[in-house]
């Protein structure tokens, strides 16, 4: 008592004589203090010889977040080895690290792409994780908002305008949204100027997948301003969506004002197909799937038809967006690259007496190899999205390791992360479209697919994928069905381009902008150089 009542006589004194404010905040220092301190011997004197190895952290909750999410790649290579002052951590391939709370496992490689991402549905799911994100954004009942087996019939529904024939017919209806684009784009008129890439390529592919994936009627109804409203839902994908989806901030705000102008845009085309008779005068998406009935022989509410098709262009545009862009950008560093580009169109397509191209069609697009490659290596180097996460749901053994993941853990796997490593690729880091070349080895990933399984998810045979280190579009269940549109898509809107216009940094920059893991698009600006003559984009 008299070692308490000297302490506590001299503290009391000293807090009597400071304000409310101060003791406060010298209460919750001390608190945080004390939380650093427990949380670092924590790691250092209590770790689970079962489990992955914890990333080093220092504050609680927050754990790896901020470091993760600055840039995901640096932090992933880092956690292989990470060093801090005279302790070294050696994690290997498999780890586990705080994100905002939560235990999350990263299985790097090959093997974890393939323990991850074709894990079965019963030890993991994608619904846990992604719906309190999406379902704001596109609304309820479709793709994360229901079971899986139902978000697998609404795949296959959505499957109608991507077989072979609508890829086909999606090529000159792309390369002519481009065309009128660029006719009428205010940053892209006169013979040079400078352009903003990623907010031109945001609002162009808008066009191309609302032309394309949902037909002509839909697209009419496209502007700039319905362009606005596409970017305000797609706001609602913002990082801090995955813990406050209902939290009343500006962005969710405009998100919702948003999904219910796009739905109401969408139901009202329903509605009146549907008084008029319900008779098809034109074969699109929206026809489809109302007509579409599920397996328990519930035909699809006009609600998730709308809902579908809102996400069905978030789909179409959100990846083929940025990696247009991605596209632009390397172009405008790698001016050999893209006169390649043009000079293999004359050479493989030929000119007419005017000196001019053809207009594309889909089997020109699979004789220019360039223009293919362009786009395959833009997506190893920037793949659309950096993690894949799952919830696990019962305890997950790793073979060949002493470690089982809880079902209190999340999964992520990083395909993005083999496509950087000199493993399997040489000068990772370099943008190198001739890499796939026929007679080089990195031609060899792209094979690697012909003999892996074939599995039926519930919307037709896909391949399993996961041994590729190739994986921009993921792989298992998951995997993004919209992949050939994808490559269809970027592959015209990249030839249209290369054939209007030549590409430049602006005087005194280097190289490319950094990737802005955000989901704000980064402004960079280009210089552009229309060329003399040419019949697919105009002329001044």
């Amino acid at each position: 008592m008299g070692l308490l009542a000297a302490i506590a006589g001299p503290l009391g004194d000293q807090i009597s004589n400071r304000s409310t404010a101060v003791v406060v905040a010298a209460a919750f220092t001390s608190l945080f203090v004390l939380a650093v301190i427990v949380n670092v011997l924590h790691q250092l004197l209590f770790r689970n010889p079962t489990e992955p190895p914890l990333v080093f952290h220092w504050v609680p909750f927050i754990g790896s977040t901020i470091s993760y999410g600055i840039d995901p790649y640096v932090f992933f290579f880092r956690c292989r080895q990470k060093v801090l002052a005279w302790l070294v951590f050696l994690y290997g391939d498999v780890f586990t690290f705080i994100l905002l709370g939560k235990k999350t496992t990263v299985f790097l490689g090959t093997k974890g792409n393939e323990f991850i991402l074709n894990g079965k549905l019963k030890d993991a799911n994608a619904e846990e994780i992604y719906s309190p994100l999406t379902t704001p954004v596109f609304g309820a009942g479709v793709v994360y908002d229901c079971p899986n087996a139902k978000l697998m019939e609404q795949k296959k529904f959505v499957k109608f305008g991507l077989t072979s024939e609508s890829l086909r017919s999606y090529v000159p209806l792309i390369e002519n949204e481009v065309m009128e684009f660029v006719k009428r784009a205010p940053s892209l008129q006169g013979a040079k100027g400078t352009v903003n890439i990623p907010a031109v390529m945001a609002e162009m592919t808008i066009y191309t997948a609302s032309r394309s994936l949902q037909g002509k009627e839909v697209r009419s109804k496209f502007d700039s301003s319905f362009a606005d409203l596409y970017h305000d839902l797609d706001m609602g994908f913002s990082p801090i969506n995955f813990m406050l989806p209902w939290a009343p901030l500006p962005h969710n705000k405009k998100r919702d004002y948003a999904q219910k102008k796009m739905a109401q845009t969408y139901t009202e085309i329903i509605k009146a197909r549907r008084e008029a008779g319900g008779e098809k005068d034109s074969d699109d998406m929206i026809w489809n799937l109302m007509s579409c009935v599920y397996k328990d022989g519930t035909p699809v509410p006009d609600v998730e038809v709308a809902h579908m098709m809102i996400a069905l262009l978030m789909a179409g545009q959100h990846s083929s967006s940025s990696t247009s862009a991605w596209i632009m950008l390397r172009l405008a560093t790698r001016p050999e690259i893209l006169e390649e580009l043009y000079q293999e169109q004359i050479s493989v397509l030929g000119t007419d007496a005017n000196g001019e191209l053809p207009p594309l069609t889909y089997d020109m697009l699979q004789i220019l190899p360039l223009n293919a490659q362009v786009v395959k290596e833009t997506l190893r180097i920037h793949a659309p999205i950096h993690s894949m996460m799952r919830k696990v749901t019962n305890p997950l053994p790793i073979e060949g390791t002493p470690y089982t993941i809880p079902p209190s853990h999340v999964l992520l796997a990083a395909p993005g992360v083999t496509s950087k490593t000199e493993e399997h690729f040489a000068n990772p880091s370099e943008w190198e479209p001739h890499r796939w070349d026929a007679n080089e080895s990195d031609s060899s990933m792209s094979k690697l697919e012909e003999t892996e399984e074939k599995v039926d998810y519930g919307y037709g045979l896909v391949s399993k994928g996961a041994s590729s280190p190739y994986l921009p579009f993921g792989a298992g269940r998951h995997r993004c069905i919209g992949e050939a549109f994808a490559y269809v898509q970027l592959g015209t809107i990249t030839a249209t381009m290369v054939r209007g216009f030549k590409l430049r940094n602006l005087k005194g920059k280097e190289g490319v902008v950094a990737t802005d893991y955000s989901v704000y698009a980064s402004s960079f600006q280009l210089s552009f150089f229309r060329f003399a003559s040419e019949a697919c984009c105009g002329t001044e």
